[in-house]
């Protein structure tokens, strides 16, 4: 943006002016930072840090653009600095999403990971439930043996105290026998068909868990994929916006010098036009006051008109 020489003198001054004002702030909150002594004006004092400091980045700002303005009479400086605060805000927005991307990633995977050991606890209680069962199963076999032996030992005696009875009492015996075989068969068939029964369910639960395992590390790879696109993307985002920086300051270069250039030709054919007015005003001068080389001429036709009108008197 070039101005006239006008316009960057009145600039320069304010700008000046404006530099003053913000030196005087500097000293000023400086001078109240080292006051503030007391530990319950911490807050008040880091605000006063931060104000010194906007000043002195406010007024380098201002001291550059007053010297751009007393060479160049242009405003660059002051668009470059805008740009690069926009280009600032817009990779502090891209951070910014990329760091709540990240957040939701991490929630998600914690919930996951909260389901993922809420279902090993289930899988924990089941495994302590069919533990359980198989203790009581052990404990029930025992007691059936015990029963079993008992039971025996009864036979024996009453056989031995029955010996002395009739066959009747012998037919009697002999079906009871049989009558306990067939339910000693009946309660090892139950006790095989539970026993069984546990280990399908041991069998399948442990079918379950490795499922469950198998889809958890499934499912954190390609969440730890989905992370690593994330920060490839965030990387060639970044690449993207350093080459863009650096063409668009190439560009800017090229548009200055053009400018300049051009600035330079046209300053050029205005002073060449100024010295041909100068020249021809002071040559028209120089005639209608018949001053240098014009009088010697007037001089010479005034001279031939007087002995002209002497040879005709």
């Amino acid at each position: 943006m070039s101005l006239s020489r006008i316009q960057s003198l009145r600039l320069a001054a304010v700008l000046e002016d404006c530099s003053d004002q913000l030196d005087i702030l500097g000293h000023t909150l400086t001078v109240q930072i080292s006051k503030e002594r007391d530990d319950a004006a911490t807050q008040e004092k880091a605000r006063l840090t931060k104000l010194r400091r906007d000043c002195q980045y406010i007024l380098q700002h201002v001291s550059w653009l007053h010297v751009e303005l007393e060479e160049r009479q242009s405003l660059s400086s002051l668009l470059q600095v805008v740009e690069e605060e926009e280009q600032k805000k817009k990779a502090e927005d891209m951070r910014r999403e990329a760091r709540s991307e990240l957040v939701q990633i991490k929630e998600t995977l914690q919930r996951q990971k909260e389901q993922l050991q809420q279902k090993n606890e289930k899988l924990e209680d089941m495994s302590q439930l069919a533990k359980d069962l198989c203790h009581q199963l052990n404990e029930l076999t025992s007691k059936m043996a015990h029963k079993k032996k008992l039971e025996e030992r009864n036979i024996e005696l009453q056989l031995q105290q029955t010996q002395w009875e009739s066959s009747q009492a012998e037919k009697l015996l002999d079906d009871k026998l049989e009558l306990l075989q067939r339910q000693l068969k009946e309660e090892r068939r139950v006790h095989e068909e539970s026993d069984k029964f546990l280990q399908n369910q041991r069998e399948e639960l442990q079918q379950q868990l490795q499922q469950w395992q198998q889809c958890t590390k499934q499912m954190l790879q390609e969440k730890e994929q989905q992370l690593n696109n994330v920060r490839c993307k965030r990387t060639v985002n970044l690449d993207r916006l350093v080459e863009m920086k650096r063409k668009f300051r190439e560009m800017e270069q090229v548009v200055m010098e053009d400018r300049e250039e051009h600035e330079r030709l046209l300053q050029q054919q205005a002073e060449a036009r100024a010295a041909t007015k100068v020249q021809a005003w002071w040559r028209g001068c120089m005639v209608r006051r018949g001053l240098g080389s014009f009088k010697k001429a007037e001089e010479k036709k005034k001279g031939k008109k007087k002995k002209e009108g002497k040879k005709k008197k």
